[in-house]
């Protein structure tokens, strides 16, 4: 056979070279053919490629090139089942590296593809779905076939989420939302898609809407004020005030979120969406239930639920609640805080006072559980006027004070009637709140139910005694507590007080007397019915005040003492006969008695000085022991 290697002519073919074989013609035409075959391909560009061949590392692609590519069998972890003959996408890395090998990467191409997608969905409104990754915070990571995306907690659904965990694995559909690409962030939203489905839900609601119309819904949010609730598309507020007949503090002591509840639309606003929706309306209200034979003056018990600075309101069963007002917690007649009787929660016993069912308006009296003191039989005999108690100061006022003897029973002490010896402006220099004081009644008036009371009577009037140690010429030793331009007032021995005039301020060297000061003052005037003493500095030294005082003195001398009887002619005649002897031995006679009623008086009142110091003394070694 000519083709038989035995008959091939070597030399023919070795002095043409490989290929050379071919005519000008016949080598166009294999050239033709096998650019034919080829595919032009480009760099970081995704292809489709036929897998050729599967080794232990890597996978086999045909794309067309002049030669195969390989790629890592780990990026086709998510097709087990790959098998010779099937086609899938890679990305051109590069055409020929230093080996001259084709460098493809299926994960690469997986990417270009997703953003390709993503970005088309952002375009054209297209739904997208992903598998959630994990939770991260304020939202979830989603893989959106590759690439990871970021779904915010507020996109999730309409209704708060809680718990996101739960979503984790899970395939969700969402639609593309923003993208940054500077960064490759890419944010998406599920919640969109559920609004769509919802809107046509809502407006079919917000039609059929009618007052007093019973629906249910989910409760999806709580706040101290009330429950937002989901009726499928539209939200709803349920005050917490329309939540329960009875009294709660706050929502969550009845309700749960997630929970199921019944609800009838109390009013809605059609332009602002806005329904009110009321739960308790679905019940009976508790006032129709309210025991016939209950009446004014019927004895309730009941648990007190709110305390104001006006009063308590006492929940007899819930939705039923009657207000003790504080002006009948107890029979005194000074109000003080209801949180000084009763507290919040306490259970209490009281007297129905009102009763109105048409308006369901109740109220309530605590006192009257006890007897009124005033109405006691021996309230006569227990307050008779001279009788003497110890009470606790309640009120200051600027013209007295009111003194509680017991719980409704009070007594008022003027302030003239607080000290025998000081001029008390204000309640409040002798006395304050919350003290205990002595008095005794002066005056008792039980229609009325009013007493008047005394500090000062518990002593004697000791301006009686002033009268002969205090005497008009008398001089003694004061201090000036406090000067103005009207004159100075004067602190004199036993506590008592007295007055300067300016011009009883002078000195002998010509200055004035300045507060602070102790000199020696004489008395110019004397008024035990107006308690007051006149006094002057200037008189101790000045004979012209000397001599005005002493006739002043001889001019009040028969108003001191009884009115003179009309002596007898005889007895006139007899003065005019008296010798100049006679009438000095009685000027001194008189001198005497007046020294001695002084001596007498300054005894008495430093007796009672001591009486009264030794009472204080006693007063506070029983309060030390009572500590």
């Amino acid at each position: 056979m000519s083709n038989s290697p035995d008959n091939f002519d070597w030399d023919k073919f070795e002095s043409q070279g490989f290929g050379g074989g071919y005519s000008k013609d016949e080598r166009a035409e294999m050239e033709k053919m096998y650019d034919d075959t080829l595919t032009t391909v480009q760099e970081q560009e995704v292809v489709k490629g036929i897998v050729v061949g599967i080794t232990d590392r890597d996978v086999i692609l045909n794309i067309g090139f002049k030669s195969d590519g390989l790629v890592p069998v780990s990026e086709f972890r998510d097709l087990p089942e790959l098998k010779v003959g099937d086609e899938v996408e890679v990305f051109i890395e590069d055409q020929e590296d230093p080996n001259g090998q084709l460098i493809l990467s299926r994960k690469k191409a997986k990417i270009v593809s997703a953003w390709a997608r993503i970005y088309d969905a952002l375009e054209n409104d297209n739904v997208l779905e992903g598998v959630v990754k994990r939770r991260t915070k304020g939202g979830l990571i989603m893989d959106l076939y590759g690439v990871e995306a970021f779904l915010p907690g507020s996109q999730i659904d309409v209704k708060p989420i809680r718990d996101f965990d739960v979503f984790v694995g899970k395939k969700m559909e969402v639609k593309v939302v923003k993208i940054n690409a500077a960064f490759d962030n890419v944010v998406v939203s599920h919640k969109v898609l559920i609004e769509k489905d919802l809107e046509q839900q809502r407006a079919a609601i917000l039609n059929n809407l009618e007052k007093g119309q019973v629906l249910e819904g989910v409760i999806k949010n709580m706040t101290n004020f009330g429950v937002f609730i989901d009726l499928g598309g539209v939200d709803g507020l349920l005050h917490i005030t329309d939540i329960s007949w009875g009294r709660i503090n706050h929502p969550e002591e009845v309700l749960q979120l997630d929970q199921k509840v019944n609800v009838v639309v109390l009013d809605f606003d059609d332009d602002k969406k806005r329904i009110s929706l009321g739960m308790k309306q679905l019940t009976p209200h508790p006032w129709d239930a309210l025991p016939a034979d209950m009446e004014v003056g019927t004895r309730v018990k009941g648990k007190i639920v709110n305390v104001a600075d006006y009063g308590a309101f006492l929940e007899l069963m819930p939705g039923v609640e009657g207000l003790i007002h504080v002006s009948e917690m107890s029979w005194s007649q000074h109000l003080r805080n209801p949180q000084d009787f009763i507290k919040q929660g306490d259970e209490v016993e009281a007297v129905v006072l009102t009763l109105d069912r048409e308006e369901r308006k109740m109220s309530l009296g605590i006192k009257q559980l006890t007897e009124d003191p005033w109405t006691k039989e021996d309230v006569i005999t227990k307050y008779a006027v001279g009788t003497k108690h110890t009470g606790v100061v309640r009120n200051l006022t600027n013209f007295g004070l009111f003194l509680e003897l017991e719980e409704g029973v009070d007594g008022l002490v003027h302030v003239s009637d607080l000290s025998w010896t000081k001029k008390i402006k204000h309640p409040s220099e002798f006395v304050k709140v919350g003290e205990n004081l002595d008095v005794v009644v002066l005056e008792l008036d039980v229609a009325n139910r009013r007493l008047a009371l005394g500090h000062k009577q518990l002593e004697e009037n000791p301006w009686d005694t002033f009268e002969s140690v205090f005497n008009i010429g008398s001089v003694h030793k004061a201090t000036v507590l406090e000067k103005s331009d009207r004159g100075a007032t004067l602190e004199l021995p036993y506590g008592i007080e007295g007055f300067s005039f300016p011009k009883g301020l002078v000195k002998e060297d010509g200055s004035q007397v300045e507060a602070g000061e102790s000199l020696d003052f004489r008395v110019t005037e004397f008024s035990k019915d107006d308690r007051k003493i006149i006094l002057s500095h200037t008189a101790t030294y000045s004979e012209a005040d000397n001599a005005r005082i002493a006739k002043a003195t001889k001019k009040a001398a028969p108003a001191a003492g009884e009115k003179k009887e009309k002596a007898p002619k005889v007895q006139k005649e007899a003065e005019n006969k008296s010798t100049l002897g006679d009438l000095d031995a009685l000027s001194a006679l008189k001198e005497q008695m007046l020294e001695n009623e002084k001596e007498a008086g300054v005894k008495k009142l430093e007796a009672a000085a001591a009486k009264k110091a030794k009472d204080s003394d006693d007063a506070s070694a029983e309060e030390e022991n009572n500590a």
